[in-house]
């Protein structure tokens, strides 16, 4: 029987040698990653009443990113709670090292083949290493941590393949808001969403995560990509143990739900409109609609990469004064390697304020969200209505190139604009 890359990891932690899409099944979990926000003040008073502890510590990844720095009191004693239990329990706890979809694999927790839980709907991240991961609540999570285990419905596959290469300037961003723009937040009927094609394979591991982490906008349980060389490279490198990777992927004429195909090269700079992903078109539609903040952050849009892509368009130029903009890199290590190369200091350079790794203003937390009646241009994953800030705020989404060259000119732009500037230059 041919089956897809998520029948095989999903047989393999039911302990069977096949499953058909459409089963109910109740599966092992091999890691479970809980964060300050939805983990130990949720999840223990549920324990505590069942009077269980957990199913193996070893297998229990925590991380502080919601509430950090803790610079309001509620966060404070949120992260001082989250910080007592992790001792208590006994798990692996990085704490304000970053945003958790960033932090789980950079540390080697991920593996291709796994079967993960994450208390985040943006746990679909960790897809782009081959492992069937995806977000739960709270509640859910009180039970694996419990047990081990969990069931589902075998999803069927949607798979979404781009052909040829992107063009200068074009992201995986630019691919996801294209994707929430035809085929909207329902396009991936809560099924496994897989992504193939010469463009996907010719993306970094960050770009790809970027792809796997919007399959939530996309309504999809899961966003997958099948290993190859890019993804034991990464994972060998972060400390973990890249496996036998070279059978998962999905085999030839395996059943599929669906079957979408686009060109790559084709595809222009996308800005998402308010209030949701799926208001999505090429960016020079939106050119000249003025903005007065330019957020750099959150895990789809401030690893390493994202900051790269910013500071190119930034590097020798400055923001406008009526634009604020601000950075808060998704982990410390990208931070650290974005210091080493100075990517950092074209930031400061450039006028923008640095915050705290962090999910921040994306998650609605701290003290930055935005005020009354502001315009917000960001390299987030959503902009529903009043997630960043106040209910009268606009928020628009965009790669980190557009984002960095909207900061400039003080409205949306087009940010090849500024790559055909920097390459006349040179």
């Amino acid at each position: 029987m041919k089956t897809t890359l998520a029948q095989k990891i999903i047989s393999r932690a039911a302990g069977r040698e096949q499953v058909t899409p459409g089963e109910v099944v109740t599966v092992s979990v091999d890691l479970a990653m809980i964060h300050d926000s939805g983990g130990p003040r949720r999840v223990e008073p549920i324990l505590r009443e069942l009077g269980v502890g957990l199913f193996d510590a070893q297998k229990v990844v925590l991380i502080s990113d919601h509430f950090v720095p803790g610079d309001t009191e509620e966060g404070a004693q949120i992260l001082a709670l989250t910080r007592d239990w992790a001792k208590k329990r006994q798990v692996a706890f990085y704490d304000a090292q970053g945003i958790c979809h960033v932090v789980l694999p950079e540390r080697g927790h991920l593996q291709s083949g796994m079967l993960v839980v994450g208390g985040d709907s943006h746990s679909t991240t960790g897809g782009a290493f081959g492992a069937y991961i995806f977000g739960i609540g709270a509640t859910e999570m009180a039970g694996v941590l419990a047990t081990g285990e969990i069931w589902l419905t075998v999803p069927g596959t949607i798979l979404i393949e781009w052909r040829n290469r992107l063009c200068e300037g074009v992201t995986a961003k630019d691919i996801m808001l294209a994707l929430c723009g035809r085929l909207g937040m329902d396009g991936g009927r809560y099924q496994a969403v897989e992504y193939t094609g010469e463009a996907i394979a010719a993306l970094s591991m960050q770009e790809r995560m970027t792809l796997s982490n919007m399959a939530a906008e996309l309504g999809a349980q899961a966003g997958l990509i099948a290993p190859d060389e890019t993804t034991a490279s990464y994972i060998s490198k972060a400390g973990g143990d890249a496996g036998n990777w070279q059978e998962l992927k999905t085999d030839a004429d395996a059943p599929l739900e669906a079957h979408h195909v686009f060109d790559a090269a084709e595809l222009e700079p996308q800005a998402a409109a308010p209030h949701s992903p799926a208001n999505a078109a090429p960016v020079r539609e939106a050119a000249g609609v003025p903005v007065d903040v330019a957020y750099i952050g959150a895990c789809t849009g401030a690893k390493y990469e994202d900051l790269k892509y910013a500071a190119s368009i930034l590097e020798g130029r400055s923001v406008r004064p009526s634009v604020e903009l601000l950075v808060a890199p998704a982990s410390r290590l990208d931070q650290e390697r974005a210091e080493l190369e100075g990517i950092m200091a074209v930031f400061e350079a450039a006028g923008a304020k640095i915050l705290p790794n962090a999910c921040g203003i994306c998650a609605g937390y701290g003290t930055h969200r935005l005020g009354e009646d502001v315009t917000c241009i960001s390299s987030t994953a959503r902009n529903f209505k009043g997630r960043m800030g106040a209910p009268s705020s606009n928020v628009w989404l965009a790669s980190p190139y557009t984002t960095a060259a909207s900061a400039i000119t003080g409205e949306i732009t087009d940010p090849r604009e500024f790559l055909s500037d920097n390459r006349s230059a040179s």
